[in-house]
């Protein structure tokens, strides 16, 4: 999948990609209570990653990588 932008209550909140939608799904309900925060009560949705979110994903990646890690161990950073 291509990098997705997470939303809480219509305001980014981090940017991952999930290696297809089972993924995305388990990471909104297994990371529920990180995304909302103190606000318990908020709606969570996805969207594709929009031109600046993208950029701080390859900047994040790039980090990622020159450390030695791969692209495919890597899945997002926080807004």
């Amino acid at each position: 999948m291509l990098p997705t932008t997470i939303l809480v209550d219509g305001a980014p909140r981090c940017v991952v990609r999930p290696t297809d939608a089972k993924a995305l799904g388990r990471f909104i309900r297994n990371g529920k209570a990180f995304l909302l925060g103190k606000n318990p009560g908020g709606a969570i949705s996805h969207r594709p990653a929009e031109t600046e979110e993208l950029a701080k994903w390859r900047d994040a990646l790039a980090l990622h990588q020159i450390w030695g890690g791969t692209e495919e161990d890597y899945f997002g950073i926080p807004l």
